[in-house]
């Protein structure tokens, strides 16, 4: 773990499908917001779900992030290698009752009103087909975005108990992620609006575990027209390895900046260094989805 006093920022994709346009926006974003304050960038694989992996996908993942010249520091951490540190902290939770083991059904949820109601907190349910949930006692009902400012997050859903372990023997998104950002002394997490629900939740655990949280800054999504967003489960198209420069060059001018005509014609080394030189948060687009024009 690091000390919080050095910027360290990360991109966190998941295996399942190349790079998209929209991957690219929250790759740069995150790039320029750690090397425009002299950090440290880091690229993790949330290699977690391995039915909705593409074989391939992590290498071919990272072949393009070298492509277009975004270059991260020190080794690649992949998810699938910290089984065993998220285990440790389920089974210390479940030790000191901070967790619990559930048996509820999604179409139980469901009928119940779409959110969890605590039926099996004091049930003392056993493990076998069971997820564990952890006991939320002080909901975050709130958070303050770099980018965003003050966002509400819903009571029922700041209230609720959430899930660390999956009842198919998964490990929940917001543990991993959580742990992994301790891990490797992440202190800003740069990442898509989409991901703005689970935010708090992720605070929620920083808590838990004692230790100050990070700060959040929630890029605008890439939508179509239709208003869905670029992504591998939608088929979004991969950007292009063999001519990087025009697509990281849509890439800062979607993030707001205003690239010169002839930047296009420079190295790619000096295309990011121009971004790094010129990158503003306050020049963001404060909005949580654009509609791609291109």
């Amino acid at each position: 773990m690091s000390t919080k006093s050095h910027y360290i920022g990360r991109f966190a994709p998941s295996p399942s499908g190349p790079l998209h346009f929209g991957s690219l926006v929250a790759a740069l974003g995150s790039y320029l917001q750690a090397r425009s304050r002299q950090g440290t960038w880091l690229v993790r694989m949330e290699d977690l779900d391995p039915p909705r992996e593409m074989p391939g996908a992590a290498d071919d993942i990272l072949h393009t992030l070298e492509a277009y010249g975004l270059t991260w520091d020190g080794s690649i951490m992949y998810q699938s290698q910290r089984h065993d540190a998220y285990q440790a902290q389920i089974d210390a939770w479940l030790h000191s009752r901070e967790a619990y083991y559930c048996q509820c059904t999604r179409k139980q949820i469901k009928l119940a009103g779409g959110f969890y109601p605590g039926t099996c907190r004091e049930l003392n349910c056993s493990a076998n087909n069971s997820a564990v949930r952890l006991k939320v006692n002080t909901p975050v009902t709130f958070f303050n975005d770099v980018l965003h400012g003050h966002i509400e997050i819903p009571q029922s859903l700041a209230r609720e108990d959430f899930i660390i372990h999956r009842r198919d023997g998964l490990y929940a998104y917001n543990l991993a992620v959580v742990l992994d950002d301790i891990e490797q002394g992440v202190t800003e997490v740069v990442r898509g609006a989409d991901l703005i629900e689970p935010t708090g939740r992720q605070i929620g655990l920083y808590r838990q575990l004692g230790l100050p949280e990070v700060s959040y800054l929630h890029l605008p999504l890439a939508v179509t027209d239709n208003g869905n967003k670029l992504s591998k489960q939608n088929h979004a198209p991969a950007i292009d390895k063999a001519n990087p420069k025009p697509a990281l060059i849509r890439a800062m001018m979607f993030l707001g900046m205003q690239p010169p005509a002839d930047l296009a014609a420079s190295s790619l080394e000096d295309i990011l260094r121009w971004g790094c030189m010129h990158w503003q948060v306050d020049r963001l687009p404060q909005t949580t989805a654009i509609t791609l024009g291109f």
